[in-house]
């Protein structure tokens, strides 16, 4: 049984010490075969530094360390040329001038590496004479591979003025590679984000941008047809634990939770951090989800929280994906760049690819919702045995009442701070909330008279559900509280009956259960139900 890489991103230790290793040479021989320069956007933990890694030993010349894989078996020469690898995620960008600083030392290991001595005190300089130095040396072009190219910018992007100093100075940084493309073989980027061309690479026009490239759908990640070829054994032993006995299929288990990637809508992959971290834990996490998720990217979510319950089955033109850019970033293309959304089909129009994206596995989706109530409610460790207990008992029993005491008081352990005067506030949490308990909740079900805010569907019930949310005043009597409930009520009970939101399930054998929540604030709910 091969051994598993987890954390392992070094090509020859994977092959050499014998571990599991999904061969991705026949995309490598294309791209030196299809052109020169590229760029690859994936989210994090997805195999990007593998993949720059074995592009390097490619080039490397050694074709004996490639012998099985698909790559040994085709034309390609295995001439060995001069490498320089950047890793961006390895150099220290707290402020510009310490990113200067750190990328300059880097450059000088580098130059080091291979017996050179750097001269300039300029980051762009160095690179350009880096690249020429090997050119000279070896009398061979040179291949420079650069990861998380992006790193010193979205570390940053809740602090404009680094951000942008930092884009500037790998802005000229990248730059040189335009003018030293006659000394170069093959150049690569890889990173999270799809900034605009304008924005970093306004020099690198001739970069070829396979992100979304059909040919180069599964270049990274782990395609679910190899599964049990490479994972088979691990999976027969997995049978042998006794509380993997409960599930039918374990693989079945395993794609639920961390497969679902897709770049074109029909290859599905799995994510190899999560699956890898399965195997060596024997246990159902979302590990890849507990890498951490950008602080700019939570900030977002809670300045637009109607956006997070917009997310199932939205649309994202191609135009989207390549406006990417400090000041107007939206936040559905970051989502899908950053991993918490994936393609499920792609619409082909006489302008360009619409991509309709969707929350890819269990694993995205469990961690996210808990994101979101950390970052809406400051109280994000709600998963707990008793009160999930509860709140099944009271939705299989029918009686909202009961649920409705859990949910005051959950709301008011909500410091007063980080209440929204907003329905799509209180509407976001409550979808987390009940996805964090383990419900499928659908929100914003489409019918053919307008959207229902949420619809619940047990074994024997169906839920439909109307939030509405009234602005209350702090100094507001219990008269006056009172009348604002009751109005709110009233127009979600109406708009239910009226619009015929339930109608869909008549007929169904289900019990329909019709039910209007008001909130004011805080722990200010009421509700009504038929």
């Amino acid at each position: 049984m091969k051994r598993l890489p987890v954390g392992i991103q070094n090509f020859r230790e994977i092959i050499e010490d014998d571990y599991v290793y999904v061969d991705k040479t026949r995309y490598i021989y294309n791209l030196t075969k299809g052109g020169k320069h590229f760029f690859l956007s994936r989210p994090r933990r997805f195999g990007k530094s593998l993949l720059l890694d074995t592009i390097g030993e490619v080039f490397g010349g050694d074709k004996e360390l490639f012998k099985g894989l698909w790559i040994y078996y085709t034309d390609y020469e295995f001439i060995k040329y001069p490498v320089i690898r950047l890793d961006m995620s390895n150099i220290d960008n707290e402020s510009p001038d310490t990113f200067r600083e750190s990328l300059m030392s880097y450059l000088k290991m580098c130059y080091g590496k291979d017996g050179l001595i750097i001269q300039d005190k300029n980051p762009a300089d160095a690179f350009r004479h880096l690249i020429y130095e090997l050119h000279e040396k070896y009398d061979q072009k040179v291949v420079v591979l650069i990861d998380e190219y992006d790193k010193p910018i979205l570390d940053h992007m809740d602090d404009y003025d680094v951000a942008d100093a930092n884009r500037n100075l790998i802005r000229r940084f990248y730059g040189i590679l335009k003018s030293m493309d006659q000394y170069l073989r093959f150049t690569m980027f890889t990173g999270v984000s799809k900034f605009t061309k304008t924005s970093v690479f306004s020099e690198l026009n001739n970069l070829t941008d396979i992100s979304m490239h059909e040919d180069y759908a599964d270049i990274c990640g782990i395609p679910i047809d190899s599964l049990e070829e490479h994972f088979g054994e691990h999976i027969e032993d997995l049978k042998t634990v006794d509380r993997f006995s409960r599930y039918e299929s374990i693989s079945d288990e395993i794609l639920a939770w961390y497969d679902g990637y897709s770049w074109n809508g029909e290859t599905k992959l799995l994510n190899p951090f999560g699956l890898l971290s399965f195997f060596f834990a024997r246990a159902f996490k979302s590990f890849w989800y507990s890498t951490g998720t950008p602080t700019f990217l939570i900030e977002m979510l809670k300045n637009k929280p109607e956006s997070f319950l917009e997310l199932k089955n939205y649309r994202i033109t191609e135009a989207m994906m390549d406006n990417f850019d400090i000041k107007t970033m939206e936040i559905e293309p970051l989502l899908f760049q950053t991993g918490y959304l994936t393609v499920t089909e792609v619409i082909y129009t006489m302008d360009s690819p619409v991509y309709v994206v969707d929350i890819p596995n269990y694993e995205v989706r469990i961690a996210f919702n808990r994101q979101v109530l950390a970052a809406f409610t400051s109280n994000g460790d709600v998963r707990t045995d008793n009160m999930s207990i509860r709140v099944r008992e009271a939705l299989d029993e029918g009686n909202l009442e009961g649920m409705l005491e859990i949910l005051r008081g959950f709301f008011a352990s909500i410091p007063y701070e980080l209440h929204m005067r907003a329905e799509a506030y209180y509407h976001s949490i409550f979808y987390s909330f009940m996805t964090l308990l383990g419900y499928d909740i659908q929100t914003e079900v489409s019918t053919s008279r307008g959207r229902v805010d949420a619809i619940l569907e047990l074994k024997d019930k169906v839920y439909v559900m109307e939030f509405k949310y009234e602005d209350c005043p702090n100094d507001a009597s219990a008269d006056d509280k009172r009348k604002l409930f009751d109005k709110a009520l009233a127009e979600a009970m109406e708009q239910i009956d009226e619009k015929g939101y339930a109608d869909r399930y008549r007929g169904s054998g289900k019990t329909v259960i019709k039910a209007g929540f008001a909130f004011l604030g805080r722990d200010e709910i009421e509700m009504c139900n038929t």
